[in-house]
């Protein structure tokens, strides 16, 4: 596929010195609650919500990060901001109703991208017209939704701040065009804890055309010990002869 054809997309995360971008294995932890919690790394926290609020403005997450910060839970009507444009990949469904309709009073427009005929954002559309659910009756195709995204709406650069899971499969499909980090000064460990791109582990030789070398663009430090690293994702993987 040409990538002119679809929406550039920059991965943008918050992760640990060792790649982690949560607490551990359980929905419990999480890095929003807990890393504003640790002395050494809260000061400098503030940093990473500052830059997102300047970058994210069409930006695309999933249902399990939304319901793992609460939105299901929300009930005060929130601030809208009519700049924001939120993509929001929801299979199982994780968003409850209240979730959805939170997040279409937060935001100028709110895309539920699902495959379940089930989702309780369908019931809503009625209710907000600047909600629109994308839906897929198989699995969802993310690269025809990025081609939708440009096309069809008219964003011409998309935020991916998703989980591992779903990083691993927009990395390998060669959907992502930038990668920006903020890391910050800490140390998670945990073999289950998610990284920036998790996904199956590569088992043969053959699979090394999916790894994806990078070209640093940006690397600064801020505040508190945190680094800001900006890299140019290299999709077109050339695999030398083995010496």
């Amino acid at each position: 596929m040409v990538q002119e054809q679809r929406t550039e997309t920059t991965l943008f995360l918050l992760m640990s010195v060792d790649g982690k971008i949560t607490t551990g294995e359980s929905d419990a932890l999480d890095s929003d609650r807990d890393w504003k919690r640790i002395k050494g790394v809260k000061e400098g926290l503030p940093q990473y919500y500052q830059i997102e609020q300047s970058i994210a403005i069409n930006s695309l997450n999933t249902g399990r990060v939304m319901a793992k910060i609460g939105v299901n839970e929300r009930i005060e009507i929130p601030e809208k901001d009519e700049r924001l444009t939120f993509f929001i990949v929801d299979r199982k469904p994780h968003l409850a109703g209240s979730g959805v309709r939170y997040l279409a009073q937060r935001v100028g427009k709110l895309f539920i991208v699902t495959n379940n005929p089930l989702h309780s954002a369908f019931s809503l559309c009625a209710t907000f017209n600047n909600l629109e659910v994308i839906f897929y009756p198989d699995d969802i195709d993310l690269q025809d939704l990025l081609i939708k995204a440009k096309q069809q709406y008219g964003i011409q650069h998309l935020v991916i701040e998703s989980g591992g899971t779903l990083n691993a499969i927009f990395v390998r499909q060669r959907l992502i065009d930038h990668v920006a980090l903020i890391v910050a000064p800490l140390l998670v460990g945990g073999r289950m804890t998610s990284t920036l791109v998790d996904g199956q582990s590569f088992q043969h030789e053959e699979e090394l055309i999916d790894l994806k070398a990078l070209q640093l663009i940006k690397c600064e430090a801020l505040e508190n010990s945190y680094l800001r690293l900006e890299y140019d994702v290299i999709n077109e993987t050339v695999i030398e002869p083995a010496a």
